[in-house]
């Protein structure tokens, strides 16, 4: 390898999350910020969550219902 062309890779880099959770990782960014983590996620948390921008749930359930 040669040592002038990559970047520096830190083996403590860590990951926050929007929930709060935070967990180490090796990155070659010394902090990574997400929105979703293996602890909010609904795969992996086992809970629903519909984020409800605008009613848009609330006016497609209604769509839904008048055609039927």
């Amino acid at each position: 390898m040669k040592a002038t062309i990559h970047p520096t890779y830190y083996h403590d880099a860590v990951v926050v999350c929007l929930c709060g959770n935070r967990f180490t990782t090796g990155s070659t960014l010394k902090e990574l910020k997400t929105e979703v983590c293996s602890v909010c996620h609904p795969f992996f948390s086992g809970q629903q969550r519909i984020v409800d921008t605008q009613g848009r749930v609330d006016r497609f359930q209604q769509r839904q219902q008048r055609k039927r």
